[in-house]
């Protein structure tokens, strides 16, 4: 039954991690879903190179502003810190590897979808604009369904035997808001500009998202509060849906919906998993922070 979640090249990585007294056929009772763990500049260059279209040489830029930097390396070092205290657990990673530059794999997108924009402040789009050529669309959007159908499966085999699903996301520094559009690597340029960049809000230092935009809280409100206990123990700074809320336009929330109380989607400032915080170049997140922001999600989870 377990087997049949399987890394797909282009696609996706998925890694179990199981206890050392843990059944080798025991279903995970974790899910760690990294839908934006596209985070090296290999990722983004592969997927170029399949492309036929004309990109703007500034969607690299966008790249490596947009990605979930420390996202991967943070939920494989939460889930082998879990199972090595608690042996007869299992869980299970799953990380994309498909730049969100090209398309979002935490959006919920029709196979019929065309490429679209966003305004500032509004969700970035699941296709964007710049993906006009048909063959282009077609590439990514095969990739898409085939990440999703992964997924969907894994959360199917998770949580519906019971388990917790965490969807694991790093942000920027601060909430710099412009539109996803053909300008897009002019207009953040613009914005991280030594005398604009401060101007920006600082986001939290850890997001939980917990409720839909009407209020209704649909994760696993107890291990939220239990994260948030561990984290402010630690002199971590959280916040509750401060930057955004389980947007219908998620897959997170499709999955919040669709096995309600069993998931918490967070988001850890990327600042707190580096050595420091450099716009439009490649970030490597370093060990000892990533253990920092790990263990409290770890004594979370026990």
């Amino acid at each position: 039954m377990v087997e049949a979640l399987r890394s797909i090249a282009g696609v996706c990585h998925v890694e179990f991690v199981r206890g050392d007294e843990a059944d080798p056929a025991a279903v995970p009772d974790l899910l760690f879903e990294v839908p934006h763990g596209a985070t090296l500049a290999q990722h983004y260059d592969q997927v170029r190179s399949e492309l036929r279209g004309d990109y703007d040489d500034g969607l690299r830029d966008f790249f490596f502003v947009n990605t979930d930097v420390g996202s991967p390396e943070l939920a494989l070092a939460v889930a082998k810190e879990v199972v090595s205290l608690a042996p007869q657990r299992t869980a299970v990673v799953v990380r994309c590897l498909l730049p969100r530059t090209f398309v979002d794999t935490n959006r919920t997108i029709d196979r019929d979808a065309v490429a679209v924009a966003s305004k500032p402040g509004e969700m970035t789009p699941g296709l964007p604009p710049w993906v006009r050529h048909s063959a282009d669309r077609d590439l990514l959007l095969g990739r898409y369904f085939a990440y999703r159908e992964v997924v969907t499966d894994a959360f199917a085999k998770v949580c519906g035997a019971g388990g917790r699903a965490l969807c694991v996301h790093t942000y920027a520094p601060r909430s710099v808001d412009v539109a996803v559009d053909e300008d897009i690597a002019t207009a953040l340029h613009r914005a991280y500009t030594p005398d604009r960049i401060e101007t920006w809000p600082l986001r939290a230092e850890v997001d939980l998202i917990t409720h839909d935009p009407d209020g209704a809280v649909l994760a696993d409100d107890e291990l939220a509060q239990r994260v948030e206990r561990e984290f402010t123990a630690d002199g971590v700074q959280v916040a509750r849906n401060g930057t955004y809320s389980l947007h219908p336009s998620t897959l997170a929330f499709e999955f919040a919906q669709q096995y309600p109380h069993k998931t918490l989607c967070f988001e850890v400032r990327r600042d707190l998993l580096l050595d420091e915080f450099v716009p439009f170049v490649a970030l490597h997140p370093t060990a000892e922070a990533v253990a920092r922001m790990a263990a409290p999600l770890v004594r979370a989870l026990l």
